[in-house]
């Protein structure tokens, strides 16, 4: 992965504007490199359908392996903070943080 701004807190980074959840840092090892093989074959295959089934099929088997992974669905922090995924970090409670960093680290997370 490029050297994208991550959050204080570890939960995003920053690419193409916007905050993506990072994986949770409490899953095994294992786990994780199970999950994470179960992903790019899924996109591999959503890559390689040869129809709408079977596109829709591998894009579900995509969002399994991202809920496995802790990047979607429910959140894997028990603070209480919302989901701000998809969002531009200068409109949420990051905005600070944001507007601290230099203009290198903005344009790695912008572009």
């Amino acid at each position: 992965m490029p050297n994208y701004p991550e959050t204080p807190d570890g939960r995003y980074f920053v690419a193409k504007a916007r905050l993506w959840r990072k994986t949770d840092p409490s899953l095994p090892e294992d786990v994780r490199q199970t999950a994470v093989r179960d992903l790019m074959a899924a996109r591999r295959a959503v890559r390689d359908a040869d129809g709408p089934d079977a596109k829709r099929a591998a894009r579900a088997r995509v969002q399994d392996a991202k809920v496995r992974l802790g990047e979607r669905g429910p959140v894997w922090w028990a603070d209480g903070a919302p989901d701000v995924t998809r969002r531009a970090p200068w409109n949420t409670a990051y905005a600070e943080w944001w507007d601290s960093l230099d203009a290198d680290a903005q344009a790695r997370g912008t572009g």
